[in-house]
């Protein structure tokens, strides 16, 4: 018993001087493979404010501890200079940072860490969506009871056909999906009410690029006919000459994150209402490539009015 309690004790106290050392094999110092809730507990240990990033001093304390628990020696995170760090810190982000903002997301600390095949597979590295458009398509068939939120049964669905697509077989036990779920509702579950609203499911199904985001988009260039085609097409994905649906849904919803980091489908259809009442004048519910490019012109112009306040 007492051998037990001495080794909980060295447990706690490997977590209290560098978190990383228990998930490290005692003999190899290689990185064991890591269990989705294990994986929760290293990015929560690390994510002090909960941002949904580690960045600033939460990296600095990742990397020395990163570092120094692959010593075989039981030296403390201190053990990793301040020049060592800097040139370390350049190393790994060009390594890891995929989209080069200077913190680590979730997808990111997925990439470094060896966990559970099938955990890895829900952060999708390779497939990102085209487009939001195929977003909200996807938003539309998982929200089974059109509540405008992805509920903890209907994450469960999504997660089980994510990976049944991913390895085309079945084979992940109803308690492993279990676990997913509470592990991806953790994670991304930003305002803790144990569901999903629209701007968080985004984070979890990322799609490959907001085209609105664009340096053109931001009066910096001026917007060219060439320009509001490309925007067309990208949202008229039935190419029947009108936005409409979840066509139109997509591209609102590309409009709203410019303006919110956080909305929920309520604000999508209020933000909706607001657009197709000012620009929507023959009122069919769609728009065509001249409303279209009434909002994208006003965007640009409003960007622009803004920038040498900036």
């Amino acid at each position: 018993m007492t051998s037990q309690a001495e080794l909980q004790k060295k447990l706690n106290l490997e977590r209290a001087t560098n978190f990383m050392r228990q998930y490290r094999d005692p003999n190899s110092r290689e990185l064991k493979k890591l269990s989705a809730n294990q994986f929760m507990e290293v990015w929560s240990h690390y994510d002090r404010d909960g941002n949904g990033y580690i960045e600033g001093t939460e990296l600095d304390g990742f990397l020395r501890e990163f570092v120094s628990s692959a010593n075989a020696t039981d030296v403390g995170p201190e053990a990793v200079s301040d020049d060592m760090l800097i040139e370390l810190k350049a190393c790994f982000m060009e390594a890891y940072d995929d989209n080069q903002d200077g913190k680590i997301d979730i997808r990111e600390l997925a990439q470094l860490l060896p966990m559970e095949e099938n955990f890895l597979l829900l952060f999708r590295f390779d497939n990102p969506l085209e487009s939001s458009v195929e977003f909200m398509k996807i938003w539309r068939e998982y929200d089974t009871d059109g509540s405008g939120y992805i509920e903890a049964d209907e994450l469960k669905n999504f997660l089980r056909d994510l990976l049944k697509e991913a390895k085309k077989i079945n084979d992940v036990s109803e308690d492993k999906l279990i676990e997913y779920t509470d592990t991806m509702l953790q994670v991304f579950d930003a305002n803790k009410d144990g569901r999903l609203q629209l701007s968080e499911m985004a984070k979890l199904l990322p799609v490959k690029e907001n085209f609105l985001c664009r340096q053109v988009f931001k009066g910096a260039t001026k917007l060219t006919k060439d320009d509001i085609e490309r925007v067309f097409a990208l949202y008229d994905r039935d190419n029947n000459g009108t936005i409409e649906n979840e066509e139109l849904r997509g591209f609102l919803k590309d409009l709203l994150e410019l303006v919110k980091k956080d909305y929920d489908a309520q604000d999508l259809q209020d933000f909706e209402e607001t657009i197709l009442r000012g620009v929507d004048y023959n009122q069919d519910g769609k728009i065509n490539k001249k409303e279209l490019t009434m909002i994208l012109l006003a965007i640009a112009k409003h960007n622009q009015e803004e920038e040498p306040a900036a």
